[in-house]
């Protein structure tokens, strides 16, 4: 029981908001449930962290890889409800369902981290993906259509075709292997990388992941479903799936070595291309969120370039640098959801004066931004320099070269949301109240961003450490 805590913690946890749905119908009491559940659901995966083991005829993985990547998912969910919860764009008679898929995607996305079986791997990432295509069009169309319908439809749409992709690749896996199991992959995929079938195969699965971390060419729905979701939606897509989607890639991208030539060079074309694509077309976003999801493809980018050294160092810091842009995101979203007080998109000219509306804002998403951007002394700094030196020792010369250049281009678009916070005043606007416990996570993350940034060494230390548990 001790081995499946979080994942029984969560379906407790869905259980209850469905008969608190059956019974009440009072938003407050909804909203307060939810926020003790996702507290107690973070307890339990700091409570299991230590835990090791295998289940379900030894398709389901406890280690401290694993368990660690549920702990980070655990305490995002918090975050995401203590900021979110408030589901001010949600139809007030949908919350107690709202809250029930929320949980349930999380419990896909617990399992997707502990599942080293290609049968297991897919129901949980379907658990996790179906949940959220019921959350996007879930958003309150009273007074505009805002193209939560056309986001939620090619959310579906796009997500069907990366599971076709991924279910034939894996059907070719078992074909070349007569298994499913990744250790058994991981013995004998890398001898055949120089085969087409096994490029083949390996592309196709990994289209399935590089849609769950909007990687290229799997990102066309990231602006679209950012842009028309909730501000609470959104903010649980731009975070809490990432880190099981670079959980899942570590495992899948230990099958690969520098030997399969192929497979190797076409990540690298992906990644370079996340990065451009993702950073040019932020440049000319007036939606924040819609900028923040082009944003997410160029560091998505980031991470599969830390992924390709190929080495412990190189797979640390990949969890380093999003375990940090997660952190980073949730801080601009935090303020994204206090600014829109009527369940608004936020376009970059709403934050004009931010600084003498709420100091404490303005604050947070000066550091989220300049975290993001890759300026010092921040996590994004230090996970971005790891990321290019790993990389310059393999002698991916061109490769560093192409995204030190698209640092340079995603600083000019960060910093003019901070112009405008900061050097733009805008008369007549309302001072904006904040809570006290929004308040207190406003410091949190911002603490966070910084202790990684200027005390990287012990996290990095943990998650080679963590990373030893999947080698």
């Amino acid at each position: 029981m001790m081995l499946f805590l979080p994942e029984l913690t969560l379906l407790g946890a869905g259980l209850i908001i469905f008969f608190v749905g059956i019974t009440t119908s009072n938003g407050a009491t909804v909203r307060n449930i939810a926020i003790i559940l996702g507290a107690v659901v973070f307890g339990a995966s700091l409570f299991a962290v230590s835990q090791e083991g295998e289940l379900f005829f030894q398709s389901y993985r406890i280690d401290a890889f694993s368990q660690t990547f549920k702990a980070l998912i655990g305490g995002s969910l918090f975050a995401v409800l203590l900021f979110g919860s408030r589901l001010i764009d949600i139809r007030k008679e949908i919350h107690p369902e709202y809250f029930l898929f929320l949980f349930m995607s999380v419990l896909g996305l617990m399992m997707l981290v502990s599942s080293i079986e290609l049968l297991a791997i897919f129901v949980s990432l379907e658990l996790s993906s179906f949940a959220v295509y019921m959350m996007v069009p879930m958003r309150d169309d009273t007074g505009k259509f805002r193209f939560q319908m056309e986001a939620g439809a090619k959310y579906l749409l796009f997500g069907v075709m990366a599971t076709g992709f991924m279910l034939f690749g894996m059907s070719y896996y078992f074909g070349l292997t007569g298994s499913t199991r990744l250790d058994v992959l991981v013995s004998e995929i890398p001898g055949m990388l120089n085969q087409p079938a096994a490029v083949v195969a390996t592309v196709m699965v990994l289209c399935g992941f590089f849609y769950k971390l909007a990687l290229f060419p799997f990102h066309f729905w990231v602006p679209d479903v950012y842009e028309g979701s909730a501000n609470e939606t959104t903010s649980f897509i731009a975070t809490v799936p990432k880190l099981a989607a670079v959980a899942l890639l570590l495992r899948i991208i230990t099958m690969i070595d520098s030997s399969g030539d192929i497979l190797l060079k076409l990540l690298m074309v992906c990644s370079v291309l996340s990065m451009f694509y993702g950073n040019l077309s932020a440049l000319v976003q007036k939606d924040v969120k819609r900028m923040l999801g082009f944003s997410g493809i160029a560091h998505a980018g980031f991470v599969l370039l830390g992924l390709l050294v190929f080495h412990i160092t190189g797979y640390a810091h990949a969890i380093y640098y999003i375990t940090g842009y997660v952190v980073m995101n949730l801080a601009c979203f935090l303020v994204i959801c206090s600014v829109a007080t009527q369940g608004e998109n936020v376009q970059i000219d709403d934050l004009a004066g931010l600084y003498k509306r709420s100091p404490l804002l303005a604050l947070t998403l000066l550091i989220g931004l300049f975290a993001l951007a890759g300026i010092p002394p921040f996590v994004g700094f230090m996970g971005k320099f790891f990321i290019l030196v790993d990389a310059l020792k393999q002698d991916y010369i061109l490769l560093v070269t192409l995204a030190a250049i698209n640092t340079a281009i995603a600083i000019y678009y960060y910093l003019s949301i901070v112009r405008v916070a900061f050097c733009t005043v805008e008369e007549d606007q309302p001072v904006i109240s904040t809570p006290l416990h929004l308040k207190m996570l406003s410091v949190l993350l911002m603490a966070i961003i910084v202790i990684m940034g200027v005390f990287p060494t012990q996290f990095i230390l943990y998650a080679e450490n963590t990373i030893l548990a999947i080698l």
